[in-house]
């Protein structure tokens, strides 16, 4: 059957699947965003490099900044995750590492973190000394993660927050009679259907490490909530049988057709992402970020105004017959401002506007992924379900999130990665695995 066809049926793509997900009560958001003030000053060059956001995007909050801001002139290079963290590990050894680079909380952070400058009195110059109550708690829990004892010093702070979780086609579940599954059995239900229509029924881009980190953490989030971050700082170990479980499950996916064939070879972006917007997959594991491609210029029938998408939690795999009522997630890229920059408050300056002000509305416009601060919201919407998307993940997940998408440690993360994708191509034994991971493990400082 030609996937086109399925793309192409309105009817199914016109009604709102926000009641299928099982969107949660949402929590009360703490303070209002508040704007950044010009800087008047002799005119300087702050360099950004990051992965995140895109190229184009960038360049927007950029404009916005500058037309505010015309004595700072940023210099930016935005490169793909993987090329983005071999040059920056390459200009730190160079001491050549630009003004403000791209993080992730934990692991990426504490990488870098000797090359850092504390933020905390940058941040209460900026925006006084009640700063934190803009922010999602969620964001400045995350920002500090992996700090040795008794830093509460902040290295980066968030510009953009997310969910993980799963996506589905809404035109092929309608086509096929589906419901987004929420337990493992209705998953491979969903699956065999999915296979006989010649969809992938979970499209998985295994070649790249964050992908499968993304499917492990939740599923270990669903059998023993908390546990792999007790085992991050010592407290548990991580061949403790629920995350060696965990990691059955992942080469389940696999052995159970859910994960379509050949799933190690694919990268998440630019080839799944591809064949997402082609009407190629039933289901795929992105989070928050995905609703951007509705942003792209001249986006693809299914992304247009969001109307082929909606998200869904990860289905239940402990027997409890519903998935966890809280995703993972927290901050999505956050800067952090190097020793290497040549006007620290500059740089600050450019990092303030891209969370709150006119960056940074320039940046949820584009539905890059969730705000940092509470109170910003995309001007526009495309349509009623993509707004109903939007406040679900706003006002409904984001502020359930009790648990982060990052670990801390980057050796550790590492070994995950590739425990997971041993294990996948049947060369490693989750035992293994997990007790390769367990040995990358260092007791935090």
């Amino acid at each position: 059957m030609d996937p086109n066809t399925r793309i192409t049926r309105r009817q199914a793509l016109g009604a709102s699947a926000i009641g299928a997900t099982g969107l949660l009560t949402g929590l009360a958001w703490r303070g209002e965003t508040q704007p950044v003030a010009a800087r008047a000053q002799d005119a300087t060059t702050v360099t950004l490099e990051s992965w995140s956001p895109i190229q184009q995007t960038t360049d927007k909050m950029i404009a916005a900044f500058s037309a505010a801001n015309p004595d700072i002139t940023i210099e930016r290079t935005i490169l793909n995750y993987p090329d983005y963290i071999l040059d920056v590990r390459t200009r730190a050894a160079s001491d050549s590492l630009p003004g403000i680079i791209g993080l992730e909380p934990g692991a990426l952070t504490q990488e870098y973190r000797q090359f850092l400058i504390p933020l905390n009195d940058l941040a209460v110059e900026t925006w006084g000394d009640d700063w934190q109550d803009n922010f999602f708690p969620i964001g400045l829990d995350q920002a500090r993660l992996g700090n040795p004892s008794g830093d509460e010093s902040f290295y980066g702070l968030p510009v953009l927050t997310q969910t993980i979780n799963l996506w589905y086609t809404l035109p092929i579940f309608a086509e096929a009679g589906l419901e987004p599954p929420t337990t493992y059995d209705e998953m491979l239900a969903v699956a065999e259907a999915l296979n006989g229509m010649g969809v992938a029924p979970l499209l998985h881009g295994a070649a790249d490490g964050w992908q499968r980190r993304d499917i492990y953490m939740q599923l270990a989030h669903n059998l023993a909530p908390g546990l792999i971050y007790e085992a991050e700082v010592g407290d548990a170990q991580f061949t403790d049988p629920a995350l060696v479980e965990a990691l059955t499950w992942y080469k389940r996916l696999f052995d159970d057709g859910i994960v379509q064939a050949g799933a190690l070879g694919l990268s998440a972006y630019p080839n799944s992402a591809g064949m997402i917007l082609a009407g190629q997959a039933g289901m795929f594991p992105m989070g928050a970020w995905w609703q951007q491609e509705a942003a792209n210029e001249d986006p693809p029938e299914l992304a247009q105004g969001l109307q082929g998408y909606a998200p869904f939690r990860f289905p239940d795999i402990s027997g409890s017959g519903a998935p966890p009522d809280d995703l993972l997630g927290g901050i999505d890229v956050m800067f952090g401002i190097t020793t290497a920059a040549e006007d620290p408050a500059a740089a600050f300056t450019v990092l303030a506007d891209f969370i709150s002000g006119a960056g940074g509305q320039a940046l949820i416009d584009t539905f890059n992924d969730l705000p940092a601060v509470s109170g910003l919201d995309p001007q526009t919407f495309a349509s009623d379900h993509q707004q109903q998307v939007w406040t679900a993940f706003t006002e409904e997940w984001l502020p359930n999130v009790k648990y982060a998408r990052q670990l801390r440690d980057a050796a550790v993360k590492q070994a995950l990665e590739d425990a997971l994708a041993g294990v996948a191509s049947g060369e490693v034994t989750p035992e293994d695995g997990m007790a390769a991971v367990q040995a990358a493990w260092t007791a935090p400082a």
